[in-house]
């Protein structure tokens, strides 16, 4: 304790980098002098070639506190004024119940949990997705859906693909409803030309278009508020061989009948009115079901039931040949990421409340609108619409500007269609008061008895709601608080997330999300507001988007960055649209050609193709780096066509390649543009700048370098970031706050600035690490990642490694000529660890027969040689298997994972029990999975994918 306390002693407190950053000091001096070298700077020398490191620090403001980072945060959320929304257009008030806001969107056991590709470890996540299937399933009346889209307007673009996809029937244009959302058109649209499909936006209330074509889109109910019969339209559409897809509000489909009922063949929308915050737009899940025989078609993730190992019903994902890291050039779509945090939100809401209450929530939310239409039409207005269930259109001729500002002065936002109509759309958190502050800000006194007397429905008879849902036994067993907070803790329980321990997916950087992070994404300032409120009204968020904007381009280099991608694949597409805006205006649209290597992410090809270029592969070397022979060949050979080349780096092999460089000089020297995937921009930050080195654009995954917690597939943010010559064809919105992006290439997501309510999360982590801290962190994955391929090679060879023989922020263990010699699979790996107390690293990507592991920078040294452990034992009892001791069937690999059921009764294995389920010793806090290896072609064969009836799980 030093004798003399200082005042510069009282304004500090211990950096948070500090509680971000799993080891310690006397960790790292034991590391790196294990790998040979005398300091952490000496292997980050040898590690990172020097041709790309930046030669300048990181200008970035200096590191804060938790503690001032969050004052700073309550001051910018206090910037913002939520009001009360009543604009509506895809987006509405809702109310979070406590119960599932502190215990799924708060609680670390959700959010920083993986996608559940290990399903014996997930099968709480996978209960709640399926329940939100089936919720989607039933309201819609359609059989299956997914698992969740990134949001309405995106799945509207994905259902226009599916159409095409589909239905070879078909040509002709995708006519989409005029009265859909403004966003939604927009989004299609982006999509579209992209595609080369031509749409035609049309009055869907006087019929269908003359000519051919191949779908409709149907809002219903419309933006304005109009509730167009779908009926007459799907038939007239299938009359012509087209597709029907209605976008449909989950809400309104409690109390008007099911879009299946009435002929649709896709149904797209958004669930975030069910209990999921407004976030200024996002994230929210965005849905799609379909009608039999086009389940294999759905893009994104499907969770379906099969069965365990001892016959037992078990979760998990279906028919994944479906996904694009698998089919790349030939996938459905580039969705990789979904919304499953913000699903699981909507699921829950759904079971807390019920069909019951569901239906009482709508009817309140129609009450609502109806009295203010009965109120308008007494005192003399025009209501556009005699039927509507939320949302009405109001004329007020040359006055529309005049009632905005004033029931903006009223803290009410409304809707300015234009200067002579004014939208209304009420909600769940509509009351009393709000029908008298409209009504007063059309200059109406209002007498609410009479008011409640004169109004009457207005839902459109016919529309009623007569299909049943949401029947089974789990939206009617957890209306209290205590059964609710009880079936929460049992499926989070059933789950393996951070909490627990580490998940070392290469890939994936899976690390601390701090609570400090998290906290301010609950502020109403950022949860409350309304994408399309006022831009004064928005300063908070605006100030905190231009801050991370600007330090995003800070870091990677480049001259511009926008957020408004909602995933690491919509990202993707943004830069290849920016691409291929640069070219065509240059006068070169023939440039079409994107070259990817052999190694790339699946995401890659997939999103190549959406954004209408074809893919031409670049060879791997022997090292697995790029050949860049064939790349020079393939370059000469497209000289007069090259777009663009997809390169990941450090590479996907989890390598820093000598060859950068001039990879990028070669596709310059041949007039494309370089993309720089920055899915593994984890192993750079601080050291080197993509846009320094040779890009031309990249994106970021928010949700892998900046801390934003994975949420068991979502949520994510992928921003795109590009050089100066490349800004003006960065993503627009019509919508955009700001005046200079509401035209240009169109939207990439259905929101301005994309998932705008989770972004103060990578805000804080910048601000509270500062310059010193992002590059230490660097330092710390990649010291992590060479000290677990140096412990592991001799007992499982790590297949590829980089400059100076290291590996980057990654490794890839080999086990192919274990399972030749053997018999014993990755798989088999992946699910002993399970009974060591891990999740498995990422399986057989980008080789198969591999395991790629990732520890990141969060985790200490007690964790790490914890797994290091593991990994050894389990390659002592492969040995055993080798040498005859155990048949692979027989071993407790090939078993594994052990479910306490295998405690009792009798023991008829070949290994003892306690070698089963405790083989690194009796654990008092072990995890336990609650289903055995699970049967995965049963599930394709007999796909089920909704909730399953109670006598399933029968003994």
């Amino acid at each position: 304790m030093p004798d003399q306390i200082t005042l510069s002693d009282l304004e500090t407190s211990q950096p948070f980098s500090d509680r971000h950053l799993g080891l310690r000091p006397a960790d790292v001096h034991a590391m790196v002098k294990e790998l040979g070298f005398d300091s952490l700077e000496e292997l980050m020398d040898a590690a990172v070639p020097g041709g790309i490191r930046s030669a300048c620090d990181l200008n970035l403001p200096a590191a804060l506190s938790e503690a001032a980072a969050t004052s700073e945060l309550r001051a910018l959320a206090s910037a913002n004024r939520p009001a009360e929304s009543l604009i509506g257009l895809g987006y509405h008030g809702t109310v979070t119940p406590p119960v599932i806001r502190r215990n799924v969107l708060e609680d670390p056991a959700w959010y920083t949990a993986y996608t559940p590709y290990q399903p014996e470890i997930s099968q709480g996540r996978l209960e709640a997705l399926l329940n939100f299937q089936t919720v989607i399933g039933d309201l819609t009346g359609l059989p299956t859906a997914n698992a969740s889209l990134l949001d309405e307007g995106t799945a509207a673009a994905e259902a226009m693909t599916l159409v095409r996809r589909a239905n070879r029937k078909a040509a002709g244009p995708f006519v989409v409803d005029s009265d859909a959302l403004p966003q939604t058109i927009e989004v299609v649209r982006t999509r579209a030309e992209a595609m080369q499909i031509e749409v035609v936006v049309a009055d869907l209330g006087e019929g269908l278009p003359d000519g051919e074509l191949c779908g409709v889109l149907v809002q219903y109910p419309g933006a304005s508020g109009r509730i167009l019969d779908p009926a007459p339209l799907m038939a007239a559409a299938h009359e012509r061989n087209a597709l029907g897809v209605v976008a449909a509000d989950l809400l309104a489909l409690t109390l008007l009948e099911a879009p299946g009922v009435l002929g649709a063949d896709v149904v797209v929308g958004s669930s975030q009115r069910f209990g999921v915050p407004l976030f200024y737009g996002g994230p929210h899940a965005g849905y799609m079901s379909v009608a039999k025989g086009l389940e294999r078609h759905l893009p994104g993730r499907l969770v379906g039931v099969s069965v365990d190992s001892e016959g037992r019903p078990a979760y998990r994902l279906a028919l994944q040949t479906r996904e694009q890291h698998i089919r790349r050039d030939k996938a459905t779509s580039n969705i990789c990421t979904a919304q499953v945090l913000l699903a699981v939100v909507a699921s829950m809401y759904a079971v807390y409340h019920g069909p019951a209450g569901l239906r009482a929530i709508a009817e309140r939310t129609h009450r609502c609108a109806a009295a203010i239409a009965t109120g308008l039409r007494g005192g003399g207005y025009e209501v556009e619409q005699r039927e509507f269930f939320d949302t009405i259109t109001v004329a007020t001729p040359g006055r529309a500007p005049e009632v905005v500002a004033q029931a903006r002065a009223l803290g009410l936002h409304l809707r300015l269609v234009d200067d002579d109509r004014v939208g209304i759309s009420t909600s769940e958190t509509s009351t009393s008061s709000t029908v008298t502050s409209v009504l007063k800000a059309f200059g109406l006194d209002t007498h609410l008895d009479a008011l409640e007397q004169a109004t009457v429905t207005s839902l459109p008879a016919q529309l009623r709601r007569q299909s049943e849902y949401l029947t089974h036994e789990v939206f009617s067993s957890h209306h209290s608080e205590t059964q609710m907070l009880r079936y929460l803790s049992r499926l989070s329980g059933r789950d393996y997330a951070l909490d627990r321990g580490m998940i070392p997916l290469g890939s994936c950087t899976m690390k601390l999300n701090a609570t400090s992070e998290m906290e301010p994404i609950s502020f109403p300032g950022f949860a409350d507001l309304h994408p399309f409120a006022p831009a004064q009204d928005a300063t908070g968020y605006r100030r905190l988007v231009a801050d991370l904007e600007g330090w995003l381009a800070e870091v990677t280099g480049y001259a511009k960055v926008s957020i408004q991608p909602n995933a690491g694949s919509q990202g993707e597409l943004a830069g290849l649209l920016a691409i291929r805006g640069y070219h065509r205006a240059n006068g070169a649209p023939e440039r079409d050609v994107c070259l990817i290597p052999s190694s790339a992410h699946g995401t890659n090809a997939a999103s190549a193709v959406m954004a209408g270029m074809r893919v031409v592969v670049v060879k791997a070397a022997d090292n697995g780096s790029v050949d860049l022979v064939d790349l020079k060949a393939q370059c000469e050979k497209h000289a007069d066509d090259l777009a663009a080349i997809m390169v990941t780096y450090p590479s996907t092999h989890g390598a820093f390649e000598d060859g950068i460089t001039e990879l990028c000089d070669i596709v310059h020297s041949h007039g494309g543009q370089v993309y720089v995937d920055g899915a593994n921009f984890n192993a750079l930050l601080g050291y080197a700048k993509p846009g320094e080195f040779g890009g031309d654009v990249s994106h970021l995954n928010l949700h892998k370098t900046f801390c934003i917690p994975h949420g068991g597939g979502g949520p994510g943010v992928g921003p795109v970031a590009v050089g100066a010559h490349l800004v003006p064809f960065l993503p627009s919105h019509a919508a955009h706050p700001e005046a200079e992006k509401r035209s240009g290439v169109g939207p990439i997501s259905a929101a301005p600035y994309g998932s705008a309510g989770i972004l103060p999360i990578s805000w804080a982590y910048v601000r509270m690490m500062g310059a010193e801290g992002l590059t230490t962190a660097t330092s710390h994955a990649v010291l992590s990642a060479n000290y677990i391929a140096a412990r592991l090679d001799e007992h499982f060879p790590v297949l590829y490694r980089g400059h100076s023989g290291l590996v980057a922020h990654e490794c890839i263990l080999d086990l192919r000529e274990i399972t030749k010699e053997t018999g014993v699979s990755v798989d088999d790996v992946a699910k002993r660890l399970v009974d060591y107390g891990f999740h498995a690293p990422t399986m057989s990507f980008p080789v198969a027969g591999t395991l790629m592991v990732e520890p990141t920078e969060s985790e200490d040294l007690a964790e790490i040689e914890r797994f290091i452990d593991a990994m050894i034992a389990i390659k002592g009892e492969i040995d055993r298997v080798g040498a005859g001791e155990w048949t692979p069937e027989e071993s407790p690999l090939r078993r594994a994972p052990h479910t306490a059921r295998v405690l009792v009764g009798e023991w008829d294995r070949p290994y003892t029990r306690e070698t089963g389920v405790f083989p690194a010793g009796v654990d008092p806090d072990k995890y336990w999975p609650v289903v055995g290896r699970i049967d995965q072609a049963y599930g394709d064969r007999n796909l089920v994918c909704s909730c399953p009836s109670p006598e399933a799980f029968a003994e």
